[in-house]
């Protein structure tokens, strides 16, 4: 086995697994607090199709979500989805912001009611309230849920194999079918590991810099 070779192989699928996994929380993190909304909303209708969409993409396998975007739009209406990357990327925030949409209402809810009533009394409009005091205290509660999704994610970018997106996991089977060797595997493990202990420890300097109680 040549190990420059593996390790230059399974880099450039690392580059992908990177591109999926940053992109991803790009879009779902700001999706997913819009979900919340709408999950939280007094309109019945928009909050019935946001609980509806979060129970979907609860309910559903990634996998079957990523078939579903790739394949789909060249069925129903003969337009083939000719961007593996792109696909991969939409299914994965749609999955991820429904579960980062429970957080956020989990944590916004958890907010004593008090807090609105006070920020009212000083003039604060309902956006500055949110934005100035709830979202702050809202982050650093929701942070350790947050750090297990991320790392779930880091994860689960290896199911984009099954739409042919070309990122570590895909990398690794392409050189263990070849070289006849479990030692690709291995090492994507490796790769996998290191980069969620480079994940769970900047996840936990974030958590410690938010802690108010020390």
């Amino acid at each position: 086995m040549d190990w420059g070779y593996l390790f230059r192989e399974l880099g450039s699928g690392m580059l992908t697994t990177l591109e999926i996994f940053f992109l991803t929380l790009l879009f779902s993190l700001p999706l997913g607090l819009l979900v919340a909304f709408g999950r939280m909303s007094k309109n019945v209708v928009v909050r019935n199709v946001t609980k509806l969409y979060i129970s979907i993409m609860r309910g559903t396998p990634l996998m079957l979500q990523l078939l579903v975007v790739f394949f789909a739009p060249g069925i129903l209406f003969q337009i083939p989805f000719s961007n593996r990357l792109l696909a991969t990327i939409i299914a994965f925030s749609l999955n991820y912001a429904a579960y980062f949409a429970e957080i956020y209402r989990g944590g916004i809810e958890s907010m004593p009611v008090g807090q609105y009533e006070a920020a009212e009394v000083l003039g604060y409009t309902k956006p500055q309230t949110f934005g100035r005091i709830i979202l702050p205290q809202v982050v650093k509660r929701i942070l350790p849920s947050v750090t297990n999704e991320v790392i779930t994610l880091v994860k689960d970018t290896s199911l984009a194999f099954a739409i042919g997106t070309i990122e570590l996991f895909t990398q690794a089977k392409i050189i263990g079918a070849r070289e006849t060797s479990m030692v690709p595997y291995f090492a994507a493990g490796l790769f996998y590991y290191v980069f969620n202990m480079l994940v769970a420890f900047v996840m936990e300097r974030a958590e410690k810099k938010l802690n108010y109680y020390r």
